[in-house]
């Protein structure tokens, strides 16, 4: 998605040499597919071949698939989500302390 975002539109040969590490190219082709199935991503056809361009915002998808992660495995409990973040080392102290204040603010 983030691919489609930044390119607005493109074929699928073009999706290929913009992700890190080696995709092949039937694998991005299924991944868009299933984007396109899940109705987060749209197409234009050109004959046989399809030029994708997304339909969601990114915020929209960032809410789904962190809500999603979180359901899925974190008990829908936003504690379970840091504290594995924090056993990870994926957030440091001060990175919570900052969230803390942010929450308390709103509080106010």
């Amino acid at each position: 998605m983030q691919v489609l975002w930044q390119l607005e539109k493109a074929f699928v040969k073009e999706i290929v040499p913009q992700l890190s590490g080696t995709n092949h190219y039937n694998t991005v082709s299924t991944i868009v597919r299933k984007l396109e199935e899940k109705g987060y991503v749209a197409y234009e056809a050109f004959g046989k071949t399809h030029r994708y361009y997304p339909i969601v915002d990114k915020e929209v998808y960032r809410n789904t698939f962190v809500n999603n992660a979180m359901t899925r495995y974190f008990n829908d409990s936003y504690k379970n989500m840091v504290s594995f973040f924090a056993k990870e080392e994926k957030i440091s102290a001060a990175d919570l302390r900052e969230i803390l204040e942010m929450i308390e603010s709103k509080e106010k």
